[in-house]
This record gives structure tokens, sequence and C-alpha cells, in this order.
């Protein structure tokens, strides 16, 4: 009966630690496949993103790099040990290059989204956002709200690919619709009395009714979408996702995120370095 049970005991052993070890085994082979392992050996860090989305990415004056997620690619890394290597990508390419390992993330201020989702995989978000309006002055007292704007009378702008296109289309199906490849080029056009007007990112239209709508827009400021902005890295990288959300974590919580935060969303200070 002893001689049973300890010959029981001993294949239960050899069973489990076969499984610990196999386990052990695919999660080695998991992380010499990381991309969190390939930019250590690589000594660099690849980040892309589309230059324009003000204040997030963007050139100055001399074409340097600056922005909100340029400070915080910045830092992770710093805290990687690597070098900062910037990849400026056009936007409709953006995710495409990113599973073809043009470079190793997306901070660009991408929107998560459940379509996007089911190609690339998101960190926690790092910043809220949502869709407002910048509106031609001629329409001060008629339009108010988003849905003000649904009827075929008016005209309005955003940029292709975009959630501001998609709010366009599913709460504003009535009016016309009028895409660009850029949102500066969007709100130019309600600048230039071309349209009535142009739905984008929050901290884009504060920025453009600071730099060009003064006495010439109104800006609607009051967010009517609820938009997350995270990274995006491509699919089957756990161990690269939980380095980011734990870099995510310790950035709001000693203080730097703060500091980008106040620098590039709460001042306009920058606006002068830029083009």
């Amino acid at each position: 009966m002893k001689k049973g049970l300890l010959v029981h005991l001993t294949l239960i052993f050899f069973f489990c630690t076969g499984a610990v070890t196999t386990a052990l085994g695919s999660d080695i082979e998991l992380w010499k496949k990381s991309t969190l392992n390939e930019i250590i050996k690589r000594g660099e860090l690849r980040v892309g993103f589309e230059a324009g989305y003000l204040p997030f990415e963007m050139a100055d004056k001399k074409g340097k790099f600056i922005g909100f997620d340029i400070d915080v690619a910045k830092e992770m890394a710093k805290s990687m040990n690597v070098r900062f290597v910037p990849v400026n990508t056009a936007w409709d390419g953006i995710i495409p290059a990113l599973v073809t390992k043009k470079f190793d993330i997306i901070m660009g201020g991408m929107t998560v989204t459940q379509e996007r989702n089911l190609n690339i995989n998101f960190a926690d978000p790092y910043i809220i956002v949502g869709q407002t309006i910048l509106l031609n002055k001629k329409n001060k007292d008629k339009v108010n709200s988003y849905k003000d704007l649904n009827d075929p009378k008016y005209t309005i702008t955003s940029k292709l690919g975009t959630t501001g296109e998609q709010a366009i289309k599913r709460m504003i199906p009535k009016a016309k619709y009028k895409s660009f490849e850029s949102e500066s080029e969007a709100a130019l056009e309600v600048l230039n009395n071309k349209a009535d007007a142009t739905i984008y990112d929050l901290p884009f239209c504060a920025t453009f009714m600071a730099q060009q709508g003064k006495g010439k827009l109104i800006f609607l400021d009051e967010p009517f979408t609820y938009e997350p902005l995270a990274w995006a890295v491509r699919k089957g990288d756990p161990d690269f996702l939980n380095w980011l959300n734990n870099f995510l974590r310790q950035l709001k919580n000693d203080g730097r995120y703060d500091k980008i935060y106040n620098k590039w969303i709460k001042s306009t200070d920058w606006i002068k370095t830029v083009k």
C-alpha cells in the first residue's frame, strides 16, 4: 500500500516538474522573440509616428521632432538605456509599418478602437481626448453642438482615416463631409470660409485656435466623444506590454508625466518654436 502510494506520488512529481519545465521553456522562447528583447540587443528604440499632430508630434523650425509623445518616447528610451530613433511615417500606412517591423512601437496619438485592436495590441491609455469643433464664426449662435451640424446645409471637414472622420460619419451623417490628408488642411478650409466646421481631437483644436483662430473661429471645446490614446505594439508580445504598462505607471507617479503634460497640453509657449 505504502509502496503504491510512493510510486503514485513520484509519478505526480515528475509530471508536474515536466509541465513546469515545459512552461518555463515556452516563456523563454517567447521572451527571445519579444520586441523588448530586440530593442535591448539592438540598443535603440524605433518609434513610429506622423509629425503634424500638434502638440503630440511635430517638427520645430530647425526640423527637429518635438512634442508630448516625443518627450515620453525619450523617457522610455532612457528607461531602457537605449537610443531613441524617430521614424516619421504616413498615417494611412502606420499600422502596416508596425506589423512589418519598420519600427517597434506607435507613439503617435493613436486612439484605441476595436477595429484597430484586431490587428495590433494597445498598452493602457496614457491620455484621454475626444472630438471637438472649430466653427466658422458665421455660424455663431446657429451651432452650439455637433447635433446642430447634422444638416445638409453644413460642410464639415476632418482628416482622412481618423476617429474625427468616423465621428462625423456616425454622428453627423446628414452634413456634407470633406476629407483632407492632414488635420491642418481641414482646419484651414474652415478658416478660409470654404467649410462650416472642422472636427478633430481636443489638443489639436485648442492649439490651432491659439495659433490661428482667435477672432476668426469659434471653439466648441466640450468633447462629444470618449477617446483614449495609447501606444500600439505587434500582437503576441506580453513581455513588451507588461513593461510598457509598468513604465507608464511609473511615469505618472514620479512627476515626469505631469511635467510633460504641463509643457505641451496646458501651455502654448511651444507654439513659437513650430513652423
